[in-house]
Formats: C-alpha cells, sequence, structure tokens
C-alpha cells in the first residue's frame, strides 16, 4: 500500500479527489464501541417517539478543547452564526464554510467556561478548527480528545442522550435533589449516583431530550443508575445500527461534502492533513456521478442553517454568503415507495435477471458521501444524500436537496438506485433501477422540543 505525505500528496497521486474517493472502498457508518443492536433496531426506533431511548456517543465523536481569553474570538473567526454572546453553560451549533461560501463542517460548542470550550462533533470539524489554531497568533490553547474508533483506554468524557416523550420524567427520577430548570442549548449540572455531571438540553430525531456527560471514570454508575431507573419508563438502548436513523427524522444531513478539496486556498490545510484523516479515506458512492466537484458542496442556506447565518461579525465566507442571495435548492425528506423498495430487495438476491444493488435495512447507505440523483420525469432536479428506514414512518427515508420550483408536497419523483460503473469492491456488480419517492416535510415529523 503506498505511503503518502499528507492528504494533499494522496490527492495529486490518485488523480484527484473524485477519483480517490470513487476507489475508496470504506463503508458508511462506523459507531464503535456498542453493539449493533441492544435488543431490536425496529423497537430501538420506536423508543424515542413512544417513550425514551438512549444514544451512545462516547466512541464516535471527535472533541477539540480550546481554552484562553482568546477562544470565542478565534471560533467566531470561522462561525457563520455570532459567538459574542456564549456564556458558560450554554452551547451553540457552529457552521463553517469555505471562501466560497460552500459547507466544510458543522458541530456544537459548548461553553464550559469563560476560557474553555467544548468542540464536540465530526472529525471534519475538529480537523479545520485545530488546522487554523496551529497558525493562529490568539491567545489560545488547543487540545485535541480524538473519538474512540481506533479503540483505547479512556477518554475525557463519557456522553449519552436521553431522548423521547419520557426523558424528563426518566431524569427527574434519577437526579439527587431537584432536576435544574434547563433552557434549551443551555447546560445544566447535577448529581446522579453520587457523581457530578451535566447535560445539555436539546433534541435528536425531533423528540425532546438531554445530552449527559461526564468524567470518564463515572460513568459505569450513571450508566447503570439510568438503566436501573429506565426499566419503568421503557427505555432502551440505542445499538450502532440504530443510532445512525436518528437524524433521518428531524432531517438534519449528517454528512455533506465538507467544501476542502478544490480552492487552491485550502491547499495548505490539505498538505497539514495525514493521507489517513477521515478526509482522505472517505468514499463517494451513489448514482449522482459528476467530474466537477462543486457539483457535491452544498451551502448553509438550502440546509436550513439560514438563521445561523449573520452578518454581524466577520468570518471565513462572509462575503460570498452575503452575495449569495436566494438559495437555488430545498431540502425535503424523500418518502420511498415499498413496493419499489421490496421488488429491488427481491431483485437483489434473486437469479431472475439483472441484480440490482442490495439495500441494507435500517441503513442502506454504502458509502462516507452518499450522493444519488433524483429526477422528475426523466429530468434530473436533485440528488439524495443521507437515507434510513424508518419503524415510525414504515418507509425508508432519505435526505434530499431539490431545485426550488420542484420542491412541492407529496410530488412523486423518481431515484435512482445503485452505483453506475463502481470501482469499489465493497459494491457488487448490479444496474442501476429507479425507486419512487413521494417528497415530504423536513422535519418528516413535527418537532416537539419545546425551545424555552
Amino acid at each position: 500500500m503506498p505511503e503518502y505525505s499528507s492528504l494533499e500528496d494522496k490527492l495529486n497521486s490518485n488523480g484527484g479527489v473524485l477519483s480517490m474517493m470513487r476507489s475508496s472502498s470504506l463503508g458508511s457508518v462506523i459507531f464503535p464501541g456498542i453493539p449493533p443492536e441492544f435488543t431490536n433496531w425496529r423497537d430501538e426506533q420506536r423508543a424515542w417517539k413512544e417513550s425514551v431511548v438512549l444514544f451512545e456517543q462516547s466512541f464516535h465523536m471527535t472533541e477539540l478543547h480550546i481554552k484562553g481569553a482568546d477562544a470565542k474570538a478565534f471560533v467566531s473567526a470561522f462561525a457563520t452564526n455570532k459567538f459574542s454572546d456564549l456564556t458558560p453553560m450554554r452551547a451553540k451549533q457552529m457552521v463553517m464554510v469555505d471562501s466560497t461560501g460552500h459547507l466544510i463542517s458543522d458541530c456544537i460548542v459548548f461553553c464550559e467556561a469563560d476560557e474553555f470550550l467544548r468542540v464536540v462533533g465530526p472529525p471534519t470539524a475538529s480537523n479545520w478548527l485545530q488546522y487554523n489554531a496551529s497558525k493562529s497568533k490568539l491567545n489560545i490553547e488547543v487540545s485535541r480528545n480524538e473519538n474512540m474508533i481506533v479503540p483505547r483506554e479512556s477518554r475525557d468524557v463519557f456522553r449519552f442522550q436521553l431522548q423521547g416523550p419520557n426523558a424528563l420524567p426518566l431524569l427527574q427520577e434519577i437526579v439527587e435533589g431537584t432536576l435544574p430548570d434547563i433552557k434549551f442549548f443551555h447546560i445544566g449540572e447535577f448529581k446522579i449516583a453520587g457523581h457530578t455531571v451535566r447535560a445539555l438540553r436539546h433534541g435528536m430525531a425531533g423528540r425532546p431530550g438531554f445530552e449527559i456527560y461526564g468524567p470518564w471514570d463515572s460513568q459505569h454508575a450513571v450508566r447503570a443508575r439510568v438503566e436501573e431507573a429506565g426499566v419503568a419508563f421503557d427505555l432502551r438502548k440505542a445499538g450502532s445500527i440504530t443510532y445512525p436513523t436518528a437524524a433521518q427524522e428531524s432531517g438534519w444531513m449528517p454528512r455533506p461534502f465538507p467544501a476542502i478539496f478544490q480552492s487552491p486556498e485550502m491547499n495548505s490545510f490539505r498538505e497539514w492533513l495525514p493521507a489517513q484523516s477521515f478526509e482522505g479515506v472517505s468514499s463517494l458512492g451513489g448514482s449522482f456521478v459528476s467530474d466537477t466537484i462543486a457539483d457535491y458542496q452544498v451551502e448553509p442556506f438550502e440546509l436550513g442553517y439560514g438563521p445561523l447565518v449573520q452578518f454581524d461579525h466577520d468570518f471565513l465566507g462572509r462575503e460570498a454568503l452575503e452575495k449569495r442571495g436566494e438559495k437555488r435548492r430545498t431540502k425535503v425528506t424523500l418518502e420511498w415507495n415499498n413496493d419499489d423498495v421490496f421488488r429491488v430487495m427481491r431483485q437483489s438476491i434473486g437469479n431472475e435477471g439483472p441484480r440490482t444493488k442490495f439495500i441494507a435495512l435500517p441503513v442502506p447507505m454504502y458509502a462516507t458521501f452518499e450522493y444519488d440523483q433524483v429526477l422528475l420525469n426523466d429530468t434530473p432536479i436533485g440528488i439524495s444524500q443521507w437515507s434510513c428506514y424508518s419503524s415510525n414512518a414504515g418507509a425508508v427515508l432519505s435526505t434530499a436537496l431539490i431545485d426550488n420550483e420542484h420542491a412541492v408536497m407529496g410530488q412523486e419523483v423518481t431515484l435512482l438506485w445503485g452505483e453506475p460503473d463502481s470501482q469499489r469492491r465493497t459494491v457488487e456488480v448490479h444496474e442501476v433501477v429507479g425507486i419512487r419517492a413521494k417528497i415530504a416535510p423536513v422535519p418528516y415529523f413535527e418537532k416537539t422540543i419545546k425551545k424555552d
């Protein structure tokens, strides 16, 4: 296997990013540290709608710790949303773009203290911020607490979420004393099983809930108390194949293509990134195939991040976003036709006629970044990205970006399923076929998160 000095070196040696990713055999989603199912993924999915679910987050998310008097000033220079009003015991979603206004990544920033920010999310976010911190002259110190995809004994904090209609009463049951009143995207501190923990109030899968975290060595006692009391509240723990389906019903697009591969301004960043970084080993798959990198990039407005683009401060990409004007695509949910899904599944495992691409449930995706072509009357009108089966919807759902004029609720479209002329050994020989889908809202179900 060739050795590369950096991501930039790997790109140059493999004919560019599209060629490199189109030949990568890396699959879709890796959520380490937990079994695929604790019970069964159907009931684990239903729990966030009907009772309460525990989402384990201790192992797969990267953390970047930014400390110092200029911590907020530093992140503000790369965030489309303002951070001047971020105070201790609060958190914000952070959206970052390149100089052309295309998305690099998003993440959650926890303000633990006046001079301590905890950045939590995908490695794309931490990589970009860590690189820029290495060049910054501001008064900051940055340390990285890596995810545990490569196993090790411990890390800084454990982290899990309780989501669903029974999340609040369960938490009230297990907290020692009175649960503090925690407003939306605020952080509270309290004790469980004698251990001090913190909780961010927010929602995943469109349900109300809390993200609880604390010292790594406290996790076993805290989890044991949660699970013991959770029996009465019909608590389900989500396995590693259930976890990635949680974003589907809420309409969050977890893995857009990062805008770091095209601009010459990003050369030094790509030279800084290791060849074996997340960006360097990722795969690109699906029926949408283009030779133009820009066709895979996305903008914050079309992802629904318009309220998080605030022009009251200077940030990278501000000028481009100010000139952008109206979004050209609308984010929607696609509800796949069950008859077509079952037909494709039967044809993928049978011996009658050419085989189709297998649809794995509950996560059909088979690439890191998956882009499927969406047609209306044989005319391309958009791309479909994140897809999962939802027991609550009784269908496969995907999150798509559709040209504005065609983003009509109830409109039937065709999603092209499969990967034409695939170069990846993990993808079986198959023919690309159409699956009917109906345009539905984002989020698919009305959110029940109370934002007071």
